[in-house]
C-alpha cells in the first residue's frame, strides 16, 4: 500500500482519518501544521499528501503545491472550498467536509491509479 502523508488539524477528524487510512493498510505519517508537512516533505518520499484546507498556519494548498513540485500527487480536504481562489482548487483534487470514509478511500484508490479515474471533485 501507499505511504500517506496525512496534515489535519482538527481533533475529532484527524484521528478518523488516521483509521481509516490504517485500516486500508496505509503507511502514514500525520501531522497538524503545514509547517511540520513541508518540513516531512523534505526528509521522506510519500506516495500521497492528504491535506486539511485550512491548517493555524497555513493551508493544505500550500503544502499540495509543494508536494507536486517533488512529484508527490495531493489531495485536498476542506469544508471551506468557496474561500480559496478557483486557480488554487484547479490545481489539485479536493474532498469537501464533511468527508465519508468510502469516498476518502476512493479518491485515493483513483489518484494512486489503483482504479479508473472518475469524475472531477
Amino acid at each position: 500500500m501507499a505511504t500517506i502523508l496525512l496534515v489535519e488539524d482538527d481533533p475529532d477528524v484527524g484521528p478518523l482519518m488516521l483509521h481509516v487510512l490504517f485500516g486500508a493498510g496505509h503507511r502514514v505519517h500525520a501531522t497538524s501544521s503545514a509547517a511540520e508537512a513541508l518540513r516531512l516533505l523534505d526528509t521522506m518520499e510519500y506516495d500521497l499528501v492528504v491535506a486539511d484546507g485550512r491548517l493555524p498556519d497555513g493551508n493544505g494548498i500550500t503544502i499540495a503545491d509543494a508536494a507536486a513540485a517533488r512529484g508527490t500527487k495531493a489531495l485536498i480536504i476542506t469544508a471551506y472550498a468557496l474561500q480559496f481562489p478557483a486557480a488554487d482548487l484547479e490545481r489539485h483534487p479536493y474532498l469537501l467536509k464533511p468527508v465519508r470514509p468510502a469516498e476518502l478511500l476512493l479518491s485515493i484508490a483513483r489518484l494512486l491509479g489503483e482504479i479508473a479515474p472518475g469524475p472531477a471533485a
